[in-house]
């Protein structure tokens, strides 16, 4: 079905691409809504450094025009759940939550808690489930044609191979921070008095579930503190 709708998108990924090249981060977010109208979303995870990509859409007054999907996987810590509410409040945004269709209690009873067998392929069933099932079912349910999302290239080795604009499950991606440094994101928090994500004062420079993110230590930062170790990305940003 997507394979049909979107039968058109390598074409214009490189039709695309060429009009990014020297787009600012704020200018990028307007083409995608100019563009696609209401097939164009972001997702966020309000993480330690969602509020630069949420603030940049309330700044464009499309905060109600864009749809925003926040992937929740009913694991995350108590301070996300405190910073999503905050961020809401101060930015007047609108957010659709998308969940997994298994709750965790159910999920723990087929398949156990994935998270402790220090597994790749139980992580790797841990994320479909929780995370890339359910934006999946948001991005089709709106029938979205691209989505943007906060990563950078400084990241994961991953990121560090992306363009501003790919495709990710036959949809376009569109990464308006890819080249945005650390100083890049903690000047603009500061021109703009965006709050701090409560556990980056503890030591987190990325968090995600609460059983998977630990803070930075003196051998491991970034996100090599996530998923113990065993992988850097959850397969939303990536096509295996």
């Amino acid at each position: 079905m997507i394979e049909n709708i979107h039968k058109d998108i390598q074409p214009n990924l490189r039709k695309y691409s060429k009009e990014l090249v020297d787009m600012k981060p704020q200018e990028m977010l307007t083409w995608g809504y100019e563009k696609f109208d209401n097939q164009f979303a972001i997702t966020t995870s309000f993480g330690i450094q969602s509020s630069v990509l949420l603030d940049m859409i309330s700044k464009l007054c499309l905060q109600k025009k864009i749809k925003i999907f926040w992937i929740d996987t009913g694991y995350l810590p108590p301070e996300t759940y405190h910073y999503a509410e905050k961020l809401i409040e101060d930015l007047s945004l609108e957010v659709e939550v998308l969940q997994s269709e298994l709750s965790p209690a159910r999920m723990e009873a087929k398949y156990g808690k994935l998270w402790e067998t220090n597994k790749e392929t139980d992580l790797n069933k841990y994320h479909e489930l929780r995370k890339i099932q359910p934006l999946e079912n948001g991005l089709e349910k709106y029938n979205i044609y691209c989505w943007a999302s906060g990563v950078r290239s400084s990241q994961t080795e991953n990121r560090n191979k992306m363009k501003f604009l790919d495709v990710i499950r036959q949809r376009l991606s569109l990464r308006p921070l890819l080249n945005w440094t650390n100083k890049d994101i903690f000047y603009y928090m500061e021109e703009n008095n965006l709050p701090d994500h409560p556990l980056f004062l503890k030591g987190y420079s990325t968090v995600g579930d609460w059983h998977s993110s630990s803070p930075d230590g003196i051998e491991t930062h970034g996100r090599d503190t996530r998923f113990g170790g065993i992988k850097q990305e959850c397969g939303i940003h990536t096509n295996n």
